[in-house]
């Protein structure tokens, strides 16, 4: 699978499995950074070592860089997301007061969700640079002048 497939694979989980604010949300929360985890590391231990199989047909290390960078920010922002999560999931919301205060909390919550879609959609549109054209089977050019020789004295 590429990178931009993976990708792809991982946005089409998360979007399957949606975080609410009940039982299934932090267990939801934790498999979308579990996989984004995984992913981001692989993208980065590719683009600094290029230890995959299929290596020819991954991206340059800049771009795979680039992308692990946003998976990064994306993971940051569902980590985050956890503390409203937790708090709506676990707290009563019984006076006036708990239904105020939770409003704060599935708004912080929406921000960071927010902001790791955006975050995976830099993902992959860091993917999508187009690769430089494959080298030609020409030949190199010689020097264009020989090396000067050294004189005896």
């Amino acid at each position: 699978m590429s990178p931009r497939q993976a990708v792809d694979a991982v946005t089409a989980d998360i979007r399957d499995h949606h975080i609410t604010a009940d039982g299934t949300g932090p267990f939801n929360a934790m498999r979308h950074i579990d996989l984004l985890c995984h992913l981001t590391a692989r993208m980065a231990a590719d683009a600094e070592y290029q230890i995959a199989s299929n290596i020819a047909y991954l991206p340059p290390a800049a771009t795979l860089g680039a992308s692990a960078g946003h998976l990064g920010r994306a993971v940051a922002h569902y980590t985050q997301a956890l503390a409203p999560l937790i708090t709506l999931t676990t707290t009563a919301q019984d006076t006036l007061q708990q239904k105020l205060d939770s409003l704060d909390h599935h708004s912080r919550l929406r921000i960071h969700l927010d902001d790791a879609s955006r975050a995976l959609t830099a993902a992959r549109t860091a993917l999508e640079v187009p690769r430089p054209p494959a080298a030609s089977s020409a030949s190199a050019p010689g020097p264009l002048h020989a090396p000067a020789a050294r004189r005896r004295a």
